[in-house]
């Protein structure tokens, strides 16, 4: 890690055509015109040009070495399989199901994902730039040994992985994705130096089934992993009640070098394939607080990817250009309308017409914290009982203030 890390909000963002790559074809939700869409409204908000922002493009797939850090060799050996010619599907490797169906060359789409998430850590590792984001990431659900859940290799961990070999030693992950990050929690669930912390709708009532409360780390590492379980329905304020009464108290317990952070919007309540209730003004006030804490807590050092967010048009291009602008410390209006070529392409790709604005009208706040907790209320519920799982075993009192 450099000595010094890259002033204010200097931020790298990642891109290249060819992650377009990673594509399972039609009628996948996790379709790459999400990212590219992401990208032009990015784009024409001028948020990819400007003092302190890097573009990087050109993205290598990654190669086996560093694959193998993270996925096994013989399962490496099968996605090359499924994606050749002749294709060979491999169902209990989760290859060649219904969420990830295998499609020509998925070996060097998955690990061109790889190679720009881990473009984005080296950025930020190496002191280059404080912040660094890669949209086409957050393949969260990827265990070591099999695909799920639309994701081939884990990109997330393959960079977290890198980092730990440059000589990391705490590196904090937030995941703000609808659904459990099964996949990183799973492969760093022994290791002390890597905090997992999910926020997510309850695993009763979604996939993948896992994140409850009850899960803290293996026995090297207990309390490393962190699972805030929220009922469907919830909605921004009581998603942000949550955030905000677990992750900055076991940020500055744990005190990291760098955040990393998953930043899936399938948490929105138009999103057809999970049942949280947030808009893109509650989601940003999340990204806002994310990029907040990774300044008060790693000076600044944050790792941002994309993830879930199956509304293509409506949510995932607002909210990640939030995501972005909050990053660079360029806060867009919420009320801002947006520009009207972005309009004209989203007609002509798509022939849908995109939202007049940058909001969904909302405005959120997380209910007060020190206004006392109800225990009778499921949400406050919910975020008890993950302090009464976790904070013990990080030195914390579990009792909120104010109980």
């Amino acid at each position: 890690m450099s000595d010094s890390v890259a002033p204010g909000c200097a931020t790298s963002l990642i891109w290249d055509d060819a992650l377009a790559e990673y594509d399972f074809g039609p009628g996948h939700p996790l379709a790459p015109i999400r990212v590219q869409l992401a990208m032009r409204l990015i784009a024409e908000f001028g948020l990819d040009s400007g003092d302190g922002i890097e573009v990087i493009g050109d993205i290598e797939p990654v190669g086996d070495e560093i694959l193998e850090r993270v996925h096994t060799a013989d399962y490496i050996a099968a996605v090359r399989a499924a994606g050749g010619e002749p294709p060979a599907a491999d169902p209990s490797r989760g290859l060649g199901t219904t969420d990830d169906p295998i499609f020509a060359n998925m070996h060097r789409a998955a690990a061109r994902v790889c190679g720009a998430t881990l473009a984005a850590a080296r950025s930020v590792w190496e002191g280059r730039t404080a912040h660094a984001v890669n949209l086409a990431g957050g393949l969260h659900h990827a265990m070591a040994d099999r695909a799920a859940g639309f994701c081939i290799y884990n990109d997330i961990a393959v960079a977290i992985q890198w980092m730990l070999d440059q000589g990391a030693q705490r590196v904090a992950y937030i995941d703000l994705d609808v659904h459990h990050g099964d996949g990183v929690q799973s492969i760093f669930w022994d290791d002390p130096r890597v905090l997992t912390i999910s926020i997510h709708e309850s695993p009763q009532t979604l996939f993948p089934g896992t994140g409850f409360p009850s899960e803290t780390g293996g026995p090297n590492a207990p309390g490393s992993a962190v699972n805030i379980a929220l009922a469907a329905g919830t909605a921004d304020q009581g998603w942000l009640r949550a955030l905000h009464g677990v992750v900055p108290e076991l940020l500055e317990a744990f005190d990291p070098q760098v955040v990393v952070v998953q930043n899936g919007v399938d948490s929105h309540m138009e999103d057809p394939l999970a049942h949280l209730a947030l808009t893109v003004d509650g989601q940003r006030m999340g990204f806002a607080a994310v990029h907040r804490w990774a300044h008060q807590f790693t000076a600044g050092r944050l790792v941002a990817v994309g993830g879930g967010g199956y509304e293509w048009v409506d949510v995932v291009p607002r909210a990640w250009t939030h995501l972005v602008a909050e990053i660079e410390g360029r806060p867009i209006d919420p009320h801002a309308p947006l520009p009207a070529g972005f309009g004209e392409y989203v007609q002509e790709a798509l022939g849908r017409v995109p939202p007049l604005r940058m909001t969904d009208g909302a405005t959120p706040w997380p209910r007060d914290l020190v206004q006392g907790w109800n225990p009778a209320d499921p949400l406050d519920a919910a975020i008890l009982a993950t302090r009464e799982a976790v904070f013990p075993l990080m030195g914390l009192d579990p009792n909120p203030e104010g109980w």
